[in-house]
């Protein structure tokens, strides 16, 4: 009897273990929400969707469009919360120390003269929830968390073809696994 009411127990303190991570990112954007030094952008997924399928039943006979159109549609959020006129590498640090760093996989790490980048992925069931970059320094921080359901090829490919923000950096940088996980 001990042992079924456990088993209901222990998945609610995981579910919520789970929640807090998720929270903890959405805390650290809450906290500066209001804070005019800093730039916000929140792309819901009903936006991402719209632009995936405009892309589609635009493309006509361009299989690359309809293909990257596909692709968008799979992001179902982005959050960018940025500044240039606060301690960029102290922000960042903050930022690292919120993050519960046993649920994201570094992909990228780039530590250059007081400058810190730093690209991370939340994975489940072998496909990237989440993409997260970080960066700060002196006066320049970034944060940007991109939700979806995306392969590495995925990833690569916006990289490739989009002007998704924070796209550019992670081409320049690693492609993530190569072959399946």
């Amino acid at each position: 009897m001990k042992k079924i009411l456990l088993l209901p127990i222990l998945m609610l303190v995981i579910c919520s273990y789970t929640q807090a991570q998720d929270d903890a990112i959405q805390k650290f954007f809450s906290k500066y929400m209001d804070d005019d030094r800093f730039s916000r952008v929140y792309i819901s997924p009903k936006m991402m969707q719209m632009a995936g399928g405009f892309l589609k039943s635009n493309a006509g006979t361009d299989k690359d469009a309809a293909e990257l159109g596909a692709l968008i549609a799979k992001v179902k959020g982005i959050r960018i919360l940025s500044s240039e006129e606060v301690d960029g590498k102290s922000l960042y640090s903050q930022a690292m120390a919120t993050l519960n760093k046993n649920k994201y996989e570094e992909l990228m790490d780039i530590q250059d003269k007081g400058s810190s980048l730093k690209f991370m992925v939340r994975e489940e069931a072998g496909l990237v929830k989440e993409l997260l970059m970080i960066s700060g320094d002196g006066s320049d921080f970034t944060l940007l968390s991109m939700l979806g359901s995306f392969t590495y090829q995925d990833l690569n490919l916006l990289a490739e073809k989009t002007n998704i923000p924070g796209m550019e950096q992670y081409g320049k940088g690693s492609k993530g696994p190569k072959g399946p996980k």
